[in-house]
């Protein structure tokens, strides 16, 4: 079984140290750097120079593989008191974006798999998730509330051209009335507009667009299958036109990485359209703590331990802090630092207003043509 992590999990790290974390592999066109062993596997897996200089050599293309995962109910619910929505479904499993710093990338330990390179290549669609939904509305005791479709992983991923499993179910919500919430940082999501203008018209559907940089060098190396910062910003530009209410997340904010780009992230977002802004600061999470540190030594070896030990002062000495209400903001003197430069760009933006509810009146459970619940189902 997996334990312990590259660096020392607690205190300022060195530039050496850092350094030290490195693999000597990458996948063109993937974010993660290696594909290190789940925490729930037995043995662990290491590159090994075996003398024939192969290591050495450019690892060879990543394909994805789509498999098939057979759901028993696509509504997950939740009580976390910090986060607003107690429901969402996730079509998806693994995503394709291959975003290093994914809070959904440990998940896939749970399926023998690695949080790394697995992660983005190694998918599952639940291709049954429709029929399931339908049926969970369906139920006579079934009480409404605002779903958030796409949380986990993007319902919007590269895959979803082909499978369209968002369109499905996203149709079934607006047969039903029933009111939706979207998260993505993909373009794609336009092609839906036919249903979501009407959704919002009613009052039941709104989108949130996720816009990390604005730097299209560091969005490629962080984001690699992701739309470029310019589509995402065109996104939010479209779906405001078509009158769908637009939140902009600025998430992660990774302290000396992107920082210093919340305010003209704030300000180009007000002038595509955007009505609303959030954020969440870097979570590093069981596996993602070594994957980062490893992207980092990848991609900007120069400021590797600069942010390893900002996140730190920000975590308590530590990578992470699973605790309600911290693990999205941080606390100290960098977080408080956030937290304000975000709120006076938000306001000066006309960002910071609350977003909109969504109303659940309008609600109509699937029903016979006699007029009769679907029963035992």
């Amino acid at each position: 079984m997996r334990t312990g992590q590259k660096l020392k999990p607690i205190g300022r790290v060195t530039l050496i140290e850092t350094g030290e974390v490195g693999e000597r592999f990458e996948h063109r066109g993937r974010g993660a750097v290696s594909n290190q062993t789940g925490r729930y596997e037995r043995h662990t897996r290491d590159p090994f120079d075996d003398g024939w200089s192969t290591i050495e050599d450019d690892a060879a293309p990543l394909e994805t593989l789509l498999m098939e995962d057979t759901a028993k109910t696509i509504i997950t619910f939740n009580n976390s008191p910090d986060i607003h929505f107690d429901r969402s479904i996730n079509p998806y499993r693994g995503c394709e974006h291959g975003c290093i710093y994914c809070f959904a990338r440990p998940t896939h330990a749970w399926s023998g798999l690695s949080a790394g390179l697995d992660f983005e290549s190694r998918l599952f669609q639940k291709s049954n998730a429709p029929e399931l939904l339908v049926k969970e509305l369906s139920r006579p005791a079934y009480i409404p509330k605002p779903v958030a479709l796409g949380i986990n992983t993007d319902a919007y991923q590269p895959v979803e051209r082909e499978q369209r499993l968002t369109r499905r179910l996203l149709q079934i919500l607006s047969d039903h009335n029933h009111p939706v919430s979207l998260l993505t940082k993909s373009a794609l999501i336009q092609r839906d507009i036919d249903l979501l203008a009407p959704m919002a018209e009613k009052g039941i559907a709104r989108v949130g667009v996720s816009i990390t940089t604005l730097d299209r060098k560091l969005a490629r190396k962080m984001e690699p299958r992701a739309a470029t910062p310019e589509r995402r910003l065109e996104t939010v530009r479209a779906l405001s036109q078509a009158g769908i209410p637009v939140s902009v997340m600025t998430a992660p904010i990774i302290p000396g990485l992107n920082d210093h780009e919340i305010e003209a992230l704030l300000e180009a977002s007000a002038a595509h359209g955007a009505t609303g802004a959030g954020y969440v600061v870097l979570r590093l999470p069981y596996e993602i703590k070594d994957l980062f540190h490893e992207w980092l030594v990848q991609h900007v070896p120069d400021r590797a331990a600069r942010v390893v030990n900002l996140i730190r002062e920000m975590r308590g000495g530590k990578d992470y802090d699973p605790r309600w209400f911290e693990r999205g903001r941080g606390r100290g003197p960098m977080a408080n630092l956030i937290s304000q430069r975000f709120q006076k760009a938000a306001a000066r933006n006309g960002l910071s207003g609350r977003r909109p509810e969504l109303r659940t009146d309008l609600f109509r459970p699937l029903v016979t043509p006699d007029g009769q619940f679907l029963l035992g189902l």
